[in-house]
């Protein structure tokens, strides 16, 4: 039986059904868990990251509370031991009395230091919000004092950091503007965090902008000098048939960015994923739907951003797909975090990059059931 499966994880679907009822391969090539839900922390669960420590285990942050914006929200971070059968019950790993916490991002760079930025809110929106940090050197046991990280109003996080052929990280960071929780306002803009771990500075490029605003972009390195990053458009939440996710590139090694255009993608104003794969492929995660966050589909370009012929759903149904995150294991295995359940369940998906480029049906919409409550 596969590992993952024994693992007792709760099990809540596969997400496809074969084509070829004689390849009974491809039907469970995509494994789904629900691995945290209304009886862990949080009624609210929205935004979680996950990372790979240096021992194999996994690790999840995610913030949770009664709502969105109620001050009584904290991150939360549970571990996968590698070779055990169940995460950890998830613990509180950075509170602020009395402030709304939101988005974490946890991660561990090349030097073992594992960082979690977190979103600290200073008021009634997210405009209102400041960014924080915490680190822990002994893989994410246990973790410093919080600092501020970024204090510009309306600073944010949600996207996965990676590591530049120089050896400096990037972390996607957005100014989210505006009053209006329906709506994201027209400055809304996405930037990166530039760390040099050598003399130990962070710094900050430029603003990447676009007509309605954008937020949360995740940036991939094609070259020593060309960087592409897919972003979540901006503005509100109504209908539309104008609703695309949005592409910005550097070409200076990511010191500065272009502005943000339309894609094919479509986008429904929600976060999507964009990795680089140990074999130089290039996957994106994304809600192909203009106004519902749902299927959740995967794109994968084998040509460095020029195509993406090979495209899959892999989850669908009436339920909705928030905020995937997406990580590649030393096992070559792509592991997807994402929110469903009306932000109440955490889900992790697990698959092969073989379950996309042998794909033979790329839309299967109608065969593909929501997760279990």
């Amino acid at each position: 039986m596969n590992r993952l499966l024994a693992m007792g994880l709760g099990l809540c679907c596969v997400a496809v059904i074969a084509a070829d009822a004689a390849d009974e391969r491809l039907k469970t090539n995509v494994e789904c868990y629900r691995i945290f839900g209304s009886e862990h922390p949080g009624i609210y669960k929205h935004p979680a990251s996950i990372t790979e420590l240096d021992n194999g285990d996994l690790y999840v942050a995610y913030y949770g509370g009664s709502g969105e914006y109620e001050d009584d929200t904290a991150v939360y971070g549970s571990r996968l031991v590698k070779g055990d059968t169940q995460w950890t019950f998830p613990e509180a790993i950075a509170d602020t009395p009395d402030r709304g916490e939101g988005n974490p991002v946890v991660w561990q760079a090349p030097d073992g230091v594992v960082w979690l930025f977190y979103v600290n809110r200073y008021g009634s929106t997210w405009s209102n919000a400041r960014v924080k940090a915490k680190v822990s050197k002994d893989g994410a046991r246990t973790w410093s004092d919080s600092f501020m990280f970024h204090f510009q109003e309306g600073s944010m996080v949600r996207g996965r950091p990676i590591v530049l052929n120089n050896g400096d990280y990037l972390l996607p960071m957005y100014f989210e503007t505006g009053e209006d929780i329906e709506r994201t306002a027209e400055d809304t803009a996405s930037f990166f965090m530039r760390y040099n771990p050598k003399v130990k500075t962070w710094t900050q490029t430029n603003l990447i902008h676009s007509p309605t605003g954008n937020l949360q972009a995740e940036p991939a390195q094609l070259s020593d000098t060309r960087l592409v990053a897919y972003i979540r458009r901006g503005g509100n939440f109504l209908p539309t048939d104008k609703g695309y996710t949005l592409r910005a590139e550097s070409n200076d090694g990511g010191h500065t960015w272009t502005d943000a255009v339309d894609t094919e993608f479509l986008n429904p104003n929600s976060a999507v994923a964009f990795l680089r794969l140990e074999n130089g492929h290039l996957l994106l995660v994304y809600n192909d739907n203009m106004n519902e966050r749902s299927p959740l589909t995967i794109a994968i370009s084998t040509d460095e951003d020029k195509t993406y012929p090979y495209r899959r759903d892999i989850m669908g149904g009436e339920n909705t797909y928030a905020y995937p995150y997406a990580i590649q294991t030393k096992d070559g295995k792509i592991h997807i975090i994402c929110t469903t359940n009306v932000r109440t369940t955490i889900l992790h998906i697990v698959f092969e990059e073989s379950a996309i480029l042998e794909s033979a049906w790329p839309k299967n919409k109608e065969n593909m059931p929501a997760p279990q409550q």
